[in-house]
């Protein structure tokens, strides 16, 4: 650790991964009440979307200015005064009694836990060295995952017992504790990260977005972050249900148990990154090998789901197990969010993770809309619904190895201009 001791470190990281667990699990749980909700509120499809959409549209708006109030107040601060406004959005949430006002509450609760994974990468980047940056990131991916599982078994366990309105009071209480605990545990952001009077701290400070995206290493992951992060998280939100329902023949349960071990595995996933990642880093395996080795695995995958379309089982195995695989192999791509970090000076730590985060939120949407519109065309073209749905993820994967082709040129082209200027 850099500033802090170990075991301070260890209290900062569990009031973090608390906040986010909360996070997630609030990101998820419209899933799991959308069948209430439509019939409470009379929902048409489109306007359940919207309102699963409220979420996103209100967490990718405060990206950008979120990077800059992280860097300028620190993590403790600015997380503290966004939870401030999920607390009361959960509480408009639970009373709300028409549409518009559901809505409303469902974008300020994007909003409000819009810096509860960006706050503590930032505060890593200060705090952590590198080998345990790599493990922190990890293990709030794998509380994140905890989170998304808790939406689903544990909530249609209470929804019968409480309802759905007690649920979200409870959410809000439980974010009141994390703000306690966060500004117990977490210590203030250091005053000489804000101004040190030195020319290249003066540099750092003036560094501004448009330099951040025009940055070599983050132009490389560009695509990466869209197609492949972005798609994982739409993936494992939205289309694997529907595949193994509409294209694999899975009854509604079948679909929700596989989504339940989908995402179990993916907790295990995130645990395992952050056993290993800090040893690998210690043998001077860097991000882009462990990304380089890691996601031609999913496009196998990926690849085998498509061309077997129609099937539940493939030699055997049942199909939620293949998306199972494809999620976890991604996972890999998970390890470009702390390098990230590190390849910019700790002064714009926040700025370059939040402009990344937007990328894989932007990414979410493009492929959550783009597939089902290749979808609704490919059906008005009279194709059936398993050619429908293998044709739209087979285009999504091709633009995945696209992606990646490209992640891999860029990186060449790098090593080859710096071994230029070596000699």
């Amino acid at each position: 650790m850099n500033t802090i001791s170990k075991q301070r470190a260890v209290w900062i990281f569990l009031v973090f991964a608390f906040a986010y667990f909360i996070s997630t699990l609030i990101r998820a749980i419209t899933a799991t009440l959308s069948p209430i909700l439509v019939q409470d509120f009379g929902l048409s499809p489109q306007d359940l979307g919207l309102l699963a959409g409220a979420y996103f549209l209100g967490f990718s708006l405060t990206q950008l200015p979120l990077g800059a109030w992280l860097d300028k107040m620190g993590p403790k601060k600015v997380v503290l005064s966004f939870m401030s406004v999920a607390v009361f959005a959960c509480i408009g949430f639970a009373s709300a009694y028409s549409f518009q006002l559901l809505w409303l509450a469902r974008f300020l609760v994007g909003v409000g836990v819009s810096a509860c994974l960006m706050g503590p990468l930032t505060a890593y980047r200060k705090w952590f060295d590198p080998s345990n940056q790599m493990r922190a990131n990890s293990w709030m991916l794998m509380t994140g995952a905890l989170g998304m599982v808790a939406s689903t078994l544990p909530v249609q366990w209470l929804l019968p017992q409480i309802g759905w309105r007690p649920i979200f009071l409870i959410l809000s209480s439980l974010i009141v504790l994390a703000i306690v605990l966060i500004d117990l545990v977490v210590p203030k952001w250091p005053e000489t990260t804000i101004n040190l009077g030195s020319t290249e701290q003066t540099h750092n400070e003036k560094m501004g977005y448009s330099q951040i995206l025009k940055h070599p290493y983050f132009i490389k992951n560009i695509p990466l972050g869209l197609f492949v992060y972005g798609g994982l998280v739409a993936i494992q939100t939205l289309w694997a249900v529907p595949w193994m329902i509409k294209v694999a023949g899975y009854t509604p349960i079948e679909a929700s148990t596989g989504l339940f071990w989908l995402n179990v595995s993916m907790l295990l996933t995130f645990w395992l990154w952050g056993l290993i990642g800090p040893k690998l880093a210690q043998k001077g395996i860097t991000a882009v090998q462990i990304i380089s080795y890691g996601l031609p695995l999913s496009f196998v995958t990926l690849a085998t789901l498509v061309f077997t379309a129609g099937q539940t089982h493939i030699i055997g195995v049942p199909i939620w197990v293949y998306w199972t695989l494809y999620c976890v192999f991604c996972t890999s791509i998970s390890s470009a969010q702390p390098a990230i970090a590190m390849a910019f000076p700790s002064e714009v730590a926040g700025r370059a993770l939040s402009a990344y985060n937007l990328t894989i939120f932007f990414g979410v949407f493009i492929v959550q809309w783009g597939v089902g519109l290749l979808i609704d065309l490919f059906s008005q073209m009279e194709l059936s619904v398993v050619d429908s749905y293998s044709l739209a993820i087979g285009i999504y994967g091709a633009i995945g190895v696209f992606s990646y082709l490209f992640f891999l040129f860029f990186y060449r082209q790098q090593v080859q201009n710096t071994q230029q200027k070596m000699t």
